[in-house]
């Protein structure tokens, strides 16, 4: 069991709703929240979700929607700063800058908030605990004064290890940046009251290569609703939109991005023409990836979908497909396109390494093979799509192992305990 070191009672004051496992007042710091579609924006919709159900109150402090579209959605344009409720949570968001991609925009992106979120942390009530959501890793700044200012512990989430992962897709070089980045990453760890992670790769990258101490480590792995991805009768209706037909379906759903290599999912299809291919998202990759698939027949795209309407996308799919680009840093990787398939009862082709790949083979839920290999794709579309029974038991295993293992509930009960 890990050391309550950070929580450790002064004799001269009680003990707080931390430590007394009362209800507790928590604070989530986050430039990603729904209605937003992403990884990010789902799982930390949850986590609150379950904590509020526990009885423990809620407040997060966002940005105005914008990720993935470059632009504020309708109904949040022009304004410095609002309130809503979501799911029981009250919801503080303040302005962003608006902007996709890389770069010196999407920089801009970042610091934006992390100014303006001083308006929706003064907002809030006073936490027990303010839990920040990272990346982006510049939040810990406004994280860590608001925590002093208002006398509360600081729960930083890893969720990506940064600087290390846009260095290692090439975003950021080595150099004064890369530099001041490791150095603001070293200060976020020291001062963090404890630190959540969410793999096991990350959490013995933080502890034995980045010398964070074991007592501040708490494991808050991804997971899935297992209400709202659950497996339905096939979508006619859709089907009929897709014009699929009668072809086995393979499915993508999630971020257009670099580190997901789906340019090697359109070269797969090429050599499976009877299998219709959907991507189903957004991100910075998208046009290239369209212009890439002009003349494959069987390659189509469709914009970001709700997580409450994904089931019926998946009641479609012989497969979905989870590739991953070769690197060490995703060795340590869980996507959470992965569990929402699973609680789907939909087989994986996980094209890729690690722990993800790892999770589908113990729970014999899909097919595992090399990241950055069309052909290997192909060939597990083709065993799916010739042995029916295969996949039958496969989905059967795959919402079983959902429902066992990754349910945020017994997730977020664990996690709770660990405080």
């Amino acid at each position: 069991m890990l050391s309550l070191k950070p929580f450790a009672v002064s004799t001269r004051r009680p003990p707080s709703p931390l430590e007394t496992r009362d209800c507790v007042r928590f604070l989530i710091l986050t430039q990603y929240y729904p209605p937003e579609i992403g990884a990010a924006q789902t799982r930390l919709g949850a986590i609150a979700r379950a904590l509020i159900q526990r009885g423990h109150t809620l407040e997060v402090v966002t940005a105005m929607p914008n990720h993935s579209f470059g632009r504020t959605l309708e109904g949040y344009r022009g304004r410095l700063y609002m309130r809503e409720r979501i799911d029981g949570a009250l919801v503080h968001r303040t302005w962003v800058y608006a902007a996709g991609g890389t770069g010196l925009r999407r920089m801009f992106n970042y610091l934006s908030f992390a100014l303006t979120c001083f308006i929706g942390l003064a907002r809030a009530r006073r936490p027990d605990a303010i839990f920040v959501e990272s990346p982006p890793l510049f939040l810990s700044v406004p994280g860590w004064i608001a925590s002093k200012l208002r006398r509360c512990k600081l729960i930083f989430n890893v969720a990506d290890l940064w600087p290390d992962a846009v260095r290692e897709l090439g975003v950021i070089r080595t150099g004064p940046l890369m530099a001041a980045a490791q150095l603001l990453e070293r200060w976020t760890y020291r001062n963090s009251t404890m630190i959540n992670v969410v793999t096991d790769g990350i959490e013995r990258d933080l502890r034995l290569r980045k010398g964070v101490p074991a007592s501040k480590l708490r494991f808050l792995p991804n997971g899935v609703d297992v209400e709202t991805f659950a497996p339905r009768d096939r979508s006619a209706p859709l089907a009929l939109r897709l014009g699929l037909g009668n072809r086995p379906m393979f499915l993508y759903v999630g971020t257009h991005g670099i580190a997901h290599a789906l340019h090697h999912l359109i070269a797969a299809a090429k050599l499976v023409p009877e299998a219709f291919v959907l991507l189903v998202g957004a991100g910075t990759t998208k046009a290239s990836l369209m212009m890439l698939a002009r003349g494959v027949e069987n390659v189509h795209f469709a914009a970001p979908v709700p997580p409450d309407q994904m089931s019926e996308y998946f009641s479609l799919a012989c497969a979905s497909v989870v590739p991953l680009i070769r690197s060490n840093h995703n060795g340590g990787a869980r996507p959470s396109k992965l569990f929402a398939s699973l609680a789907c009862g939909v087989p994986v082709i996980y094209s890729g390494e690690g722990e993800g790949a790892a999770i589908v083979e113990e729970a014999q839920a899909g097919i595992v093979v090399a990241p950055e290999n069309p052909a290997a794709i192909a060939g597990a579309m083709r065993t799916l799509i010739a042995l029916p029974n295969l996949r039958e038991q496969m989905a059967q295993r795959a919402r079983a192992v959902a429902i066992e293992r990754f349910a945020w509930p017994g997730i977020v009960d664990r996690w709770l305990a660990s405080l």
